[in-house]
């Protein structure tokens, strides 16, 4: 039986001896010890827990706690005669109790959703036979065999085979991967068709699954100053509320002249007791860290690794947005984007593709993606100029602007990328633009972070032409070209003045130096460099640049949820406590005035834990996929 179905049985027991004793009581008349028995004995089945925690505490020198306030207030309700409100505070406190535990299981179950990606065994390939081993017991360049339905053990490359594979638990993506033979697949993804063989390229502590583990199991061992706050706030404040609470109950009887009556002192004792219900800090003790334990979970399950709930504090004060641009806001890889003339297109690139067919280069690799070799060439490197190519119609040119002027061709100046200029038989035929693939969500992101209120600027270390393209394309507020490592933190430190909050996006090995100096460092984890993640205070383990804009969603959103719940507990707490000092709830009637009191700290305390697990929900934008 789990601990949350114990305690609702418990509570039922407490409430159903609570219901016979009322009905005792107002039906028959109760000898007064019979009374305290029964509701003594709803107190212990609801609150047993409580007193020896109190005790415990005590012993270890820890006195001042929620126990410690619950034990010393219920004990003084039976002192004055109030059983039933005694056993009502403590059955109130259990359905709090039981709350907050619901609400911690439910934003866990995103992250514990995470800890299944943890393989429990690896078949390795020794000497011709399958082993199964533990994961941490295979070394970088062996083979192992990843079959239909297994999890990925290790990061590796495919040797042989082809699967689709579900990556969702790492990236947070839904479709399906293909892998083939050649490509790079991470751990903890999970074959759902075909059989594959892996070659190793690291250990299992130096894994993909390991770092993400490591990531999520001390995701909350970073505070946020709210966190710290109130962890300090309720140290001082506890023993702060016991001596006020001593002096309501003790000081106004012996200032007035009934101090001989056992009634005036009942009365001012009972409002002693209130007022250590009322302020009881659970509500913001139990609701702040929960609300950015939600936020965690709410991000983790769209692919979000939040190191720690101060970088989620400070993403959501985020308002200026650096990106890195290759890898980042673009694919990195060469793509021809642009043909001159249209109306040869064709013909350009077939062109290019005999005298590039033999080249490995990636500027070859993406022309030839575009169009196929239709003949055999002999082609001669001119060395940073391009190629010549002898074929059976002539002589081929492919290459920049000065392999045309070296050989008399004219051709016009283009801009945009890199530019291969095709010349047949000593006249200029067109070129081809080859520039780095923007992804395809990368305007989408700028959009939204632009509705976030943030400003967004692009560090690169591309040249002037390609990055006014890029951010031209993306609507990018700002951008600075030609930038090596130690400029981009230089960049970086400038756009920090006024108090301005900078969060920078990247991916690769140059960037953790700028990751570090940022407020907020996110590192694209998919693809990104493992000194990137390290460096990085949140990772996005999809390559979509979105994801920063989803992120800056939930660290507001769970702000909010935060301040609203300690705002709305210190102002019902306030307000009660004065009614209380005052009076106003000794005109209650039936004991309703101890109820209202107990409702102040377990009521507010159930509010604020259900506006809590808000942060584990976000809704979708109408522009969101």
């Amino acid at each position: 039986m789990t601990r949350n179905k114990k305690s609702l049985i418990r509570i039922c027991v407490a409430l159903a001896v609570v219901a016979i004793s009322l009905t005792l009581k107002y039906t028959l008349t109760l000898n007064k010890w019979v009374e305290l028995g029964l509701f003594a004995a709803a107190y212990l089945v609801a609150g047993y827990d409580v007193l020896w925690k109190a005790a415990t505490n005590i012993c270890h020198g820890k006195v001042f706690d929620e126990n410690f306030l619950m034990t010393i207030a219920t004990i003084g309700a039976f002192v004055v005669g109030e059983y039933a409100d005694a056993a009502a505070v403590m059955i109130l406190y259990q359905t709090g109790e039981l709350f907050q535990r619901y609400a911690v299981g439910k934003s866990r179950k995103s992250i514990a959703a995470l800890m299944e990606i943890r393989p429990e065994e690896a078949t390795v390939v020794r000497n011709g036979v399958e082993v199964t081993l533990h994961p941490s017991e295979i070394s970088v360049g062996e083979t192992i065999v990843v079959k239909a339905g297994d999890k990925v053990p290790l990061d590796g490359i495919v040797s042989e085979g082809d699967c689709n594979l579900d990556t969702s638990a790492i990236t947070g993506e839904s479709l399906p991967r293909h892998v083939t033979t050649g490509e790079s697949i991470t751990s903890g993804c999970i074959n759902l068709d075909g059989v594959i063989y892996v070659t190793t390229t690291g250990t299992y502590d130096d894994s993909t699954v390991a770092k993400i583990l490591d990531l999520v199991e001390n995701a909350t061992s970073e505070k946020a100053p709210a966190e710290n706050f109130i962890t300090k706030f309720s140290r001082y404040y506890t023993p702060i509320v016991v001596a006020l609470a001593l002096l309501v109950g003790i000081l106004p009887p012996l200032v007035t002249s009934n101090y001989a009556e056992w009634a005036c002192w009942s009365m001012w004792l009972k409002r002693a007791m209130m007022f250590l219900f009322v302020s009881c800090p659970c509500a913001l003790v139990i609701s702040v860290p929960l609300g950015f334990f939600g936020g965690i979970a709410a991000a983790s399950k769209r692919g979000i690794l939040v190191k720690g709930s101060n970088y989620l504090e400070l993403l959501a004060k985020v308002n200026t947005v650096a990106f890195d641009k290759t890898g980042t806001l673009t694919k990195g890889n060469f793509a021809v984007t642009n043909v001159f003339p249209e109306n040869k297109k064709q013909q350009v690139l077939q062109l290019a593709a005999i005298a590039e067919q033999y080249s490995n280069h990636p500027i070859a690799v993406s022309i030839m993606k575009e169009a196929k070799a239709t003949q055999k060439a002999q082609t001669y490197e001119i060395a940073g100029k391009g190629l010549r190519a002898q074929t059976e119609d002539g002589e081929i040119l492919c290459g920049n602007a000065q392999l045309m002027q070296d050989n008399g061709i004219d051709c016009p100046v283009a801009e945009g990328g890199t530019v291969v200029y095709v010349a047949e038989n000593g006249n200029f035929v067109g070129y081809i633009v080859i520039a780095d693939e923007i992804k395809s969500d990368a305007a989408q992101a700028i959009k939204q972070l632009r509705q976030e209120h943030c400003k967004t600027v692009m560090l690169t270390g591309d040249n002037a032409a390609t990055a006014a393209r890029v951010a031209s394309t993306l609507g990018i507020d700002e951008y600075h070209s030609d930038l090596l490592p130690q400029d981009k933190v230089s960049r970086l430190k400038e756009l920090k003045v006024n108090k301005n909050t900078v969060a920078f996006v990247g991916d690769g090995i140059n960037d953790a130096p700028v990751l570090a100096t940022a407020d907020v460092g996110v590192a694209m984890g998919a693809m990104g460099s493992d000194a990137a993640i390290e460096t990085a205070d949140i990772v996005l383990m999809q390559d979509n640049p979105t994801a920063i804009s989803t992120a800056k969603r939930i660290s507001r959103r769970t702000m909010n949820i935060v301040n609203e719940n300690i705002v709305v507990s210190i102002f019902i707490k306030v307000a009660v406590l004065v009614l209380t000092l005052v009076g106003v709830l000794d005109q209650l009637a039936f004991g309703l005035g101890m109820i209202v009191a107990i409702l102040a700290d377990v009521g507010v305390c159930v509010l604020a834990i259900v506006n809590s697990m808000r942060a584990m929900y976000l809704r979708k934008r109408k522009t969101d996929k």
